[in-house]
């Protein structure tokens, strides 16, 4: 008989949103309970989206004794408090992306699952969806010959809102911790450990950084051009060069979307995936597949993948002058 598992989602913006809808796709998962910093808010999302509970304190949501896995879906700068309060609760975490605000907050994460015996993982959703996963084996088959260059932008334009989460340097704001760490995800996923980092970055008035650019050198010898934007609009696409083909990611590549496989001398190859919701339902599934079995880590984006990541993002950071104030940053 299959386990079912009680789901809380702490945050009530849009991502929780989407998050809850596709937990819905699920059998084995039940909508347990939102937690938010206002009663209204939180009863009124799960209202909306069929939870059994709502709490308006983050401190009752993870004292709930029923919620088995909570989704971290709050702000940036909240990831680490809010995944130790519910780690500190007994709760198995799934939390959103940026995992933490730097290495040494991850790894008090972690260190605090150890010592509690929970699953955590970072909620790199990219990583399980079907796109990401064809991709993958195509890159592993070794159809495009020996991996040359990678290329991967993550570039939009938002309305610009001060006080938003965006451009809000006070709620970890800017193009590099939000959107710029998926090209940088795909780069270590396709090209493998990192030999050398170059960066740059425009950084506003406020400090916030806009755009980032990075060159990277894989000890493969593999290249990556990597860029992010919250200025302006881009092809977010990938592109994966062998000395057989190339490999097209195409728009929104980090959600489910579809391929193009071009090998030397052959038609084009158009992948087209047809699959319901968002998209998230993939990682809530790889959590309870993870309990099922007793695990405290995903093979697929393990603890080490999220510490590769973030290390790398801090290197960035330091190379472009990217910082937010100590309290944000603090351990």
């Amino acid at each position: 008989m299959q386990k079912i598992y009680n789901w809380g989602i702490l945050g009530a913006g849009s991502i929780a949103a989407k998050f809850a809808s596709d937990l819905k796709l699920l059998p084995n998962a039940r909508l347990g309970a939102v937690g938010s910093k206002s009663h209204e808010r939180a009863e009124k999302f799960a209202a909306e989206h069929g939870f059994a509970k709502s709490y308006g304190s983050y401190e009752e949501f993870a004292a709930d004794p029923d919620i088995d896995i909570v989704y971290i879906a709050s702000r940036h700068i909240g990831h680490y408090p809010d995944s130790l309060l519910c780690l500190n609760h007994g709760k198995a975490v799934l939390c959103e992306k940026p995992v933490a605000m730097n290495q040494g907050q991850f790894e008090r994460m972690i260190q605090l699952a150890e010592e509690k015996d929970l699953f955590f993982m970072e909620a790199l959703w990219t990583r399980f969806i079907p796109s990401f996963l064809r991709a993958k084996e195509i890159i592993d088959s070794g159809k495009l010959g020996r991996i040359t260059l990678i290329e991967s932008d993550f570039c939009f334009k938002p309305d610009y809102d001060p006080e938003g989460r965006l451009f809000n340097k006070a709620l970890g704001g800017g193009a590099l911790l939000d959107i710029g760490l998926y090209p940088l995800f795909l780069a270590l996923e396709f090209g493998g450990d990192i030999e050398e980092i170059k960066a740059q970055a425009y950084l506003d008035e406020r400090s916030v950084d806009r755009i980032c650019n990075m060159l990277v050198r894989h000890r493969e010898g593999i290249l990556s051009v990597l860029y992010c934007s919250i200025v302006n609009n881009g092809r977010v696409e990938s592109l994966i060069h062998g000395t057989e083909g190339i490999l097209r990611m195409n728009k929104w590549w980090h959600t489910p979307t579809s391929l193009d496989l071009m090998l030397n001398d052959r038609n084009p190859v158009h992948i087209d995936f047809e699959e319901p919701g968002f998209g998230y339902q993939y990682e809530a599934e790889e959590v309870m597949r993870c309990l099922d079995q007793g695990k405290k880590q995903s093979g697929l984006f393990s603890w080490e993948h999220s510490r590769r990541l973030i290390s790398h993002l801090d290197m960035i950071r330091k190379l472009t002058g990217i910082s937010y104030d100590k309290p944000i940053e603090s351990v």
